[in-house]
């Protein structure tokens, strides 16, 4: 069946193609995504993971990291942390663990620094730029905004029949202290199962929590649906009992990849841009559309897109 990569944001384009190259020369999936996660985390170009991440309203980074092996169902997490270089190598490291692979805030960093992982600030001058300025702009905690573009870098990965799934980010800029959305969470931000699949998800983190939305992909993809078919109708059958609910939910979008080789994507905004890549293609940039579906990037469609 041979090797893919699929993850999600423009920003990720270097890092699949790094993937995609520990895969190639025989690399495992948890060693890919690691690979092309670091690439993301280290840029500190991108506002929404690792170095150069948006702070929270105290003007501090915190950031969440999670990985899943789909053959033997082991996971790992880091929530809440501050100065870890690399959340996904701490995430890597603990899904090793049957138990006390999931931690958080100040347990999280003792045990990475018993390790021996990388520490150092992560707040940028750029970044701590726009949080003054939105200080200046608004001091009252309780209504500034945060901005629309907290995007979790989330990758899937297949190695023959060897899936796994990870994903890392800052967050919402101008959380609340200790917040934690969907990310490190087994089910919601990410799940591997290599028997049906692995998905991962990006957007506002309680709204991905609500449905559980990776573990659904992968459970719709158990029940014979394809990864497109998969993120399409978990994504509108979460809307759906959303509005039924009142409840009205933010951004969303979904990536998978399927046992039989397939891969999809959906998303509830207009545009949403993912990498994909296998042994065949080389990395490219495909866009989902809430109302145009998937289609790959190129020309005047990709010179258009600047969400990332």
């Amino acid at each position: 069946m041979g090797y893919a990569v699929l993850s999600t944001w423009k920003m990720s384009f270097n890092g699949a193609l790094i993937a995609g190259e520990v895969l190639k020369n025989g690399g495992t999936p948890l060693e890919a995504i690691k690979a092309g996660i670091n690439d993301v985390e280290n840029n500190p170009d991108y506002l929404s993971v690792g170095y150069g991440g948006l702070p929270n309203r105290e003007g501090e980074v915190e950031l969440d990291a999670a990985i899943m092996d789909g053959s033997t169902g082991l996971f790992g997490g880091i929530m809440g942390v501050k100065g870890i270089a690399n959340p996904i190598d701490v995430a890597l490291d603990l899904s090793q663990k049957r138990l006390n692979c999931l931690l958080c805030g100040t347990g999280a960093e003792k045990y990475a620094r018993l390790k021996g992982f990388e520490f150092k600030n992560m707040l940028t001058e750029k970044a701590k730029k726009q949080w003054e300025e939105q200080e200046i702009k608004n001091n009252d905690a309780e209504s500034l905004v945060s901005y629309n573009g907290h995007d979790t870098v989330s990758f899937v990965a297949r190695q023959g029949t060897f899936l796994a799934a990870g994903v890392s980010t800052s967050g919402i800029f101008l959380k609340v202290p200790g917040r934690v959305g969907d990310s490190p969470i087994v089910g919601g931000g990410l799940y591997s199962d290599s028997e049906a699949g692995a998905a991962a998800a990006t957007g506002d983190g309680e709204d991905i929590l609500r449905g559980c939305l990776s573990y659904e992909i992968v459970r719709q993809m158990e029940s014979g649906k394809t990864a497109m078919e998969a993120c399409e109708t978990t994504l509108c059958n979460h809307l759906k009992k959303m509005n039924r609910k009142g409840l009205k939910i933010g951004p969303v979008s979904l990536i998978a990849l399927d046992a039989d080789g397939g891969f999809g994507a959906a998303t509830s905004l207009n545009e949403f841009a993912f990498i994909y890549t296998d042994n065949s293609t080389p990395p490219a940039v495909w866009i989902a559309g809430a109302k145009t579906g998937v289609v790959k990037a190129t020309g005047e469609r990709l010179s258009q897109y600047t969400r990332d």
